[in-house]
């Protein structure tokens, strides 16, 4: 019979001794509610996200917004800037509506169903904030867990498959202590991503090691199953380079959608009459999780810029120095850099 008490102490106990505990979104001094944004707005970043690469967001984040009615508050196009180049800009979007939610409450949402009511926050994130913030009962499966379970009990499924993930989360319910809870999380998360790595883990240095049905059939590489290779489709991308004096124009992305809300260089259909004449400025590429854009860059006079053609968005007189106050995607803050430096 599976001793689930004994696998959580385990994690307990090596999270206290080798775990990671000075991650700024866990230095909170303050009220709860402060300690559950930190949770909420870290939690937000990692996804998809290195830890290394998010400290210093966090902490530029927490300067400009150090509360939720502070965030709420804020501008969208603040928001956007200093989210700029993490990437995964629905992440940011998201964030602004749960703060917006939220100030409107009077209390910060203290149990897992309150919290699934807030935008933007799924179970993952739920559990997170119960655990992290309130030291209460969380599950959690996200990618280091998700490889541990697959790995210590052997589970075999296809990657984020409806089935396997019924089965993973059912092991967290059942494998999350009802004290300690914030231990126990982060233990398991510190363990997936410091000891059983996706790539050469350190199995001798895991404390559950003794049980995990992967090492006993020497299979550690083949969990998680991995995931059918698809070839990466790629996508032209059209867009105009218009200026006025020293000022370039752009245009505020539609939202939801690819760079929503952030400027950008007006974008328009590979065959838009707009190209016609049109003179190739330049062009750079950038790697989505799904697609590779191949961007060309066609540069045009504002009088071309046929009123008519164009989409019904915001549209802005940017000059080089005031680049750096707009939230723009980053292959293209790197392509305006190279081009209007001095």
């Amino acid at each position: 019979m599976f001793d689930t008490e004994n696998f959580q102490q385990q994690v307990i106990s090596w999270q206290q001794s080798h775990g990671r505990n000075q991650l700024p979104w866990q230095q909170s001094a303050g009220e709860l509610a402060d300690a559950a944004y930190r949770v909420l707005v870290s939690e937000l970043m990692l996804q998809q996200t290195q830890v290394a690469t998010v400290i210093p967001y966090f902490q530029r984040w927490l300067e400009a917004f150090p509360d939720i009615n502070t965030l709420a508050r804020a501008d969208e196009d603040e928001v956007m800037r200093l989210w700029q180049g993490l990437g995964y800009y629905a992440r940011a979007r998201n964030l602004h509506k749960a703060a917006k939610y939220l100030a409107e409450l009077p209390e910060f949402p203290a149990s897992l169903a309150e919290l699934l009511q807030v935008p933007g926050v799924g179970r993952y994130t739920a559990g997170a904030i119960m655990s992290f913030a309130f030291d209460q009962y969380g599950p959690i499966v996200d990618g280091n867990v998700r490889r541990l379970y697959c790995r210590y009990f052997a589970i075999s499924g296809v990657p984020h498959s409806t089935t396997l993930e019924k089965q993973l989360w059912q092991k967290a319910h059942q494998l999350t202590p009802t004290s300690q809870s914030r231990r126990f999380s982060q233990g398991l998360l510190d363990l997936g991503a410091t000891v059983c790595k996706a790539r050469q883990p350190l199995c001798e240095q895991c404390p559950l090691a003794a049980d995990c049905q992967a090492l006993l059939q020497n299979r550690v590489s083949d969990f998680p199953n991995a995931k059918a290779k698809k070839a990466v489709p790629s996508k032209a991308g059209s867009f105009l380079w218009i200026s006025q004096g020293d000022a370039i124009l752009l245009q505020k992305r539609p939202s939801p959608g690819i760079w929503g809300a952030l400027w950008c260089l007006p974008q328009v259909a590979d065959d838009s009459p707009l190209l016609a004449g049109a003179k190739l400025h330049g062009e750079f590429s950038h790697q989505f999780t799904h697609y590779k854009l191949n961007a060309q860059i066609w540069q045009i006079s504002a009088e071309q810029y046929d009123v008519n053609l164009r989409q019904a968005a915001p549209e802005i007189w940017a000059k080089p120095t005031e680049l750096a106050m707009l939230g723009l995607p980053a292959p293209l803050k790197i392509y305006l850099a190279a081009k209007l430096q001095p």
